[in-house]
């Protein structure tokens, strides 16, 4: 039996799946993510806090966010990166542009990817790097 809470697969298995798939995997994994900072954080409640979730998962503040992890991310995690952002997608949401939810798409991929790889940790860290990046002296 499968334990789906904790899958781990092969390099070979998950070339076997498509951006999209991994994006698809990598969507849900951000938003639980985000679900689960906001609720520690006590960012809002009810209403607000579906609000704040929806803020925070869009593909412009995913995109702008991704920023914030370019620079950490390894050769692997970066061939991922760009697979997930040269995916051919046919639709996109009207509050983004191409460009912004190419960045988002692979976000989530790479997010998709760390997941079924079994790379928690890694998901993780990266996550707050994206949730609570360094104040620069700008700042």
């Amino acid at each position: 039996m499968e334990n789906y809470f904790s899958i781990s697969l092969s390099p070979e298995e998950i070339r076997a799946i498509s951006s999209i798939g991994l994006a698809h995997m990598g969507d849900a994994v951000y938003e639980i993510l985000v679900r689960t900072w906001l609720c520690v954080h006590g960012k809002a409640t009810g209403k607000g806090l579906h609000r704040a979730t929806v803020s925070l998962v869009c593909a412009p503040e995913q995109a702008r966010r991704s920023a914030y992890i370019l620079p950490l991310l390894t050769d692997e995690e970066t061939a991922v990166f760009r697979r997930g952002r040269n995916a051919n997608v046919h639709s996109i949401p009207q509050n983004a542009t191409r460009g912004e939810y190419q960045k988002a798409t692979a976000l989530e991929a790479l997010f998709g990817y760390l997941y079924l790889l079994g790379r928690r940790d890694r998901i993780n860290e990266l996550f707050l790097a994206m949730m609570e990046p360094p104040q620069t002296a700008l700042s």
